[in-house]
């Protein structure tokens, strides 16, 4: 792993291919020698990150899992779209939350947490490990890459922190990144020093690791993707419990969801009968997404009509028609990447058919229950149970399920799941399904505890070509889904300002209309 943004020369020169646009770019002497001329400096004045006050505690969580191991978090590596184009730039998770580094500047980056020797004044105070940051030098204009890098280079993205600005914003020692494969190979070996890499972030970090492995004897990949794997199921049940700085960046997505909802209900008259409206209706949640925070945090579903009861409908390439549900899933990502995740379902003309209004008000039940069950000490495992067990009974209600609401209930049954395939519930964070990596005795049977975020998301599914419905249920689908935070004192919606009965839906449509 080298740092291509040292060179002041450009690498050696290929006969470029057909096609290739770097066949078009100056690269003569003089121009070299001109661009290396009369440029002004780019001063960046850094400053401590909020989240640096609580990124101390997460490394030394984690940290004390491992003992004496030296531990790999890469950022990741920019992911190529299509030819010479790249997706945006998203560090991962892992990185973003020991860092708190979520913006876009920091590909290839590696941050490293050295073990303290034994006896030294770190491990006397009760540290573990020691962190400390590999990254890329700028790119600046003293640089051939400034402007023959279009991922790095400064006169393409424009200026970025240097290493003591990094280091000033996240309070972790900030080095080269050329440096990175000497100081992970530092001693590996047989009982020596060994080293757990997230190996799914960077093939070039992992590469590196396994570099190092090999020159010190261990080279049972069996062991070490072992090792490797339980460092990222630590590193997401580290993520379960969040802190303080977490939960107001979970109420600020929530509160941009809000008003991404909003913006939609405003427009959602203008939209109606056109083609594609589904797609205009995901632009203006989207467009507010951007202005609120950095992205969604997942694809935007809007399925109208028909639409409506698949689960994850993503194209939105239909035509919202006038007597319809709209279900939208939405949810918007903040600059540190912690996101929202909302689900609404909207009568389009503002008003619920009876039996539109029956079947959501059967799926809030199941909602609300789900809700009333959670509490401190109770496993994670009680929302599927109850909002399964309230499905059943409404669709017995309902006159749809086949069998007693018991036998549905048992393994060998599961006649209510052909309506509600899907899970109902999961923690949120920094990912839309955060924390997946956990053991299921770290998730699902967990108990909750104080600072738990996660959702609450029942649903009622009648696709329209289900032959064991009455005609009147198919095409109808709802989900409702709101965000809630496990305090001491049981549960709290996250989104609780945000309606979600079928009165208040219809309330909060004629508000923004």
């Amino acid at each position: 792993m080298t740092n291509e943004h040292d060179s002041n020369e450009p690498a050696d020169e290929k006969r470029p291919t057909q096609g290739d646009s770097s066949s078009r770019r100056p690269l003569g002497k003089n121009f070299r020698a001109f661009m290396r001329e009369g440029w002004d400096e780019n001063a960046i004045d850094a400053e401590p990150l909020p989240s640096s006050e609580y990124t101390p505690a997460r490394w030394e969580a984690i940290g004390r899992l491992f003992p004496g191991e030296r531990l790999v978090f890469p950022a990741g590596a920019h992911k190529q779209r299509s030819n010479d184009l790249d997706y945006a730039f998203r560090p991962n998770t892992s990185f973003a939350y020991l860092t708190g580094l979520g913006q876009d500047y920091d590909p290839d980056a590696v941050l490293v947490l050295e073990p303290v020797a034994p006896g030294s004044p770190e491990a006397k105070a009760g540290r573990t490990h020691t962190p400390v940051l590999y990254l890329h030098q700028p790119a600046d204009h003293s640089t051939s890459d400034f402007y023959m890098s279009a991922e790095y280079g400064e006169y393409w993205i424009g200026p970025r922190p240097g290493l003591k600005d990094f280091e000033t914003m996240t309070g972790i020692e900030t080095r080269d990144l050329g440096q990175f494969p000497d100081a992970v190979a530092k001693d590996v070996g047989q009982g020596a020093v060994r080293v757990r890499v997230i190996r799914e972030a960077d093939p070039q970090a992992t590469a590196a690791v396994d570099a190092a492995r090999a020159a010190g004897g261990l080279t049972d990949p069996g062991d070490t993707d072992l090792a490797d794997a339980r460092l990222h199921e630590a590193s997401a049940e580290c993520r379960i419990v969040k802190d303080d700085y977490e939960i107001g960046q979970m109420n600020k997505a929530i509160r941009a969801t809000y008003n991404g909802f909003n913006t939609v209900l405003s427009g959602l008259g203008d939209v109606i009968g056109k083609p594609r409206s589904e797609r205009m209706v995901e632009s203006l949640f989207n467009g507010n997404a951007r202005v609120e925070g950095n992205t969604v945090g997942y694809d935007t579903i809007v399925a109208s009509g028909d639409h409506a009861p698949r689960l994850h409908w993503m194209r939105n390439t239909g035509t919202i028609h006038d007597g319809d549900l709209l279900l939208m899933d939405a949810g918007v990502e903040v600059d540190d990447l912690y996101t929202a995740d909302i689900t609404r379902t909207f009568p389009v003309n503002g008003r619920f058919t009876p039996l539109q209004r029956r079947v959501y008000d059967a799926v809030f039940a199941a909602q609300q229950a789900a809700f009333d069950a959670c509490r401190p000490g109770v496993p994670f495992s009680v929302i599927h149970d109850t909002v399964m067990r309230v499905t059943a009974e409404q669709l017995h209600e309902l006159g749809i399920l086949p069998v007693s609401v018991e036998e549905s209930l048992s393994p060998e049954g599961q006649q209510h799941r052909r309506w509600l395939a899907c899970g109902v519930g999961h923690h949120l964070g920094l990912d839309c399904h955060d924390c997946a990596q956990a053991r299921n005795s770290e998730y699902f049977d967990r108990p909750f505890e104080p600072g738990m975020i996660f959702t609450i998301e029942p649903g009622l599914y009648f696709q329209s070509d289900d032959l064991l419905v009455p005609p009147e249920f198919r095409g109808i689908g709802v989900r409702i889904e709101d965000d809630v935070l496990m305090t001491e004192h049981g549960p709290e919606w996250l989104s609780g300002y945000i309606p979600r009965t079928a009165d208040g839906v219809e309330r909060w449509m004629a508000e923004q209309r």
